[in-house]
């Protein structure tokens, strides 16, 4: 059974499309990651599922409710954290919990039961009465996820919900996430971090507005990274780009951190299915012919981001 159901959503703002006729559905119970770089589309396509944003034009059933007839019921029956956490810094720990608990109608011991699950999924025992604006950003971010489902929705949106948060933050953020889904509560997740799709059970790839790919993360990348992938560190890595991309065997080539992704082509003279012939080949290219040291040269399973980068390639 579905929880949202998108029909060709769209969004305008004057002469640009934000959003360009979208189509999907989202199941009950899982964790579907929403991904694309800044300006892709993502965040207004969360808020017309949030009903924050009307659409130019399409529909969306989310929980049930129509987010152009029935936005009050789409809103009272979703959780939201927007980038900002939709925290109130001047207030205390305890006041904040005790606002957004107020604002979805909870009161005496339900709100104290709800209030001590925020308490504890935040780890914020002991700082209840500190102002949120004391709080380091890995707290704050737990803390607003507790109030956006303080009311126990079934169905909650997080919008970028990781921005500027250290990776120890993240990993216990994602921690809260998986334990929200074993309720089978629906999350709904926008990021750029391609790395932290490989937490969600089905993920869409979103470019200029357009749906470009979906899938689980395995069948991503089986569908669209069929030749090997390998990861280069040398002495001048932008030379070495610049020389792999003019290279005859070379399909995509991208700066990963420090390092080199380099996806090759399958062709009859360059035999893919001999990896160590694959690194020899590529050693001679990059010292013998043109002069950079090679330091490494691994094979690698290809991630999202090189499913990402191939069909942004693709598309060009």
């Amino acid at each position: 059974m579905n929880s949202i159901e998108v029909k060709s959503l769209t969004k305008k703002f004057g002469s640009f499309t934000s959003v360009n006729d979208i189509s999907f559905e989202v199941r009950e119970g899982e964790v579907f990651g929403f991904l694309g770089s800044n300006g892709a589309g993502k965040s207004t396509t969360i808020k017309m599922l949030c009903g924050i944003l009307a659409p130019t034009s399409g529909d969306a059933l989310v929980g049930g409710f129509s987010i152009n007839k029935d936005t009050d019921l789409v809103k009272r029956n979703i959780g939201y954290m927007s980038q900002k956490f939709s925290l109130y810094n001047d207030l205390t720990v305890s006041e904040n919990i005790n606002f957004f608990g107020g604002i979805y109608g909870l009161f005496g011991n339900k709100l104290e039961e709800r209030k001590s699950w925020v308490i504890r999924i935040a780890d914020l025992y002991g700082k209840e009465e500190h102002l949120t604006s004391s709080l380091a950003v890995g707290f704050k971010q737990r803390l607003a996820l507790g109030c956006a489902v303080i009311h126990e929705p079934q169905i909650v949106f997080l919008d970028e919900p990781t921005g500027g948060v250290d990776p120890v933050s993240r990993r216990k953020f994602w921690d809260l996430i998986n334990e929200l889904s074993d309720k089978g509560i629906t999350v709904f997740v926008t990021t750029h971090y391609l790395d932290e799709a490989e937490f969600c059970n089905r993920i869409i790839l979103i470019n200029g507005g357009k749906l470009i790919a979906s899938g689980s993360p395995k069948e991503l990348k089986e569908e669209y990274i069929k030749n090997p992938v390998y990861e280069i560190d040398c002495s001048d890595i932008y030379k070495a780009v610049k020389v792999l991309e003019n290279g005859l065997f070379t399909d995509n080539v991208t700066i990963f951190g420090n390092s080199i992704h380099v996806s090759l082509k399958s062709s009859p003279e360059f035999k893919v299915n001999q990896p160590e012939n694959d690194i020899e080949m590529l050693n001679v290219f990059l010292e013998k012919e043109n002069g950079l040291k090679v330091l490494r040269i691994q094979k690698i399973s290809p991630s999202l981001e090189d499913v990402f980068v191939h069909l942004i390639e693709s598309k060009k």
